[in-house]
């Protein structure tokens, strides 16, 4: 580049740079947390429970109607942990629905980043072995 562009113009050029890896990353972390085998099986399963226990109201009344929330908490348990104490911590165990609803998918985004990172790990281990030939 000559010195008699503005330094603006210099700049543009890192910036679509900087911009370039920053959207990679994120694809990256996209592709982790949704675009492969295991994490699309576990947020079908996390969604599937969460719909049934949205759902559940619709069909059945009584005392035990609203344990059915359990099964999606238990999907995201390791997650989920944390955000039941924080509810214990900031509400006194009266947290708000909204609250336990976020962070059953906060939780279940977060594990599903994690089956994602350890299925691209064990992938990536397998394709560097090699493929098996035939012996001669």
């Amino acid at each position: 580049m000559n010195s008699s562009q503005p330094n603006n113009a210099r700049t543009d050029r890192s910036d679509r740079s900087d911009r370039s890896d920053r959207s990679d990353r994120i694809r990256g972390l996209v592709r982790l947390v949704l675009a492969n085998r295991a994490s699309a099986v576990y947020l079908t399963v996390v969604g599937g429970a969460m719909a049934l226990a949205a759902a559940q109201p619709l069909f059945a009344t009584g005392p035990d109607a609203s344990l059915v929330w359990v099964w999606p908490a238990l999907f995201t348990f390791p997650a989920f942990g944390f955000v039941a104490w924080l509810g214990e911590a900031g509400w006194g165990g009266d947290a708000p629905a909204w609250f336990f609803v976020g962070g059953i998918v906060l939780s279940a985004l977060v594990q599903s980043l994690a089956l994602g990172a350890v299925w691209r790990a064990l992938r990536g281990r397998r394709d560097k072995r090699g493929h098996l030939t035939p012996a001669h």
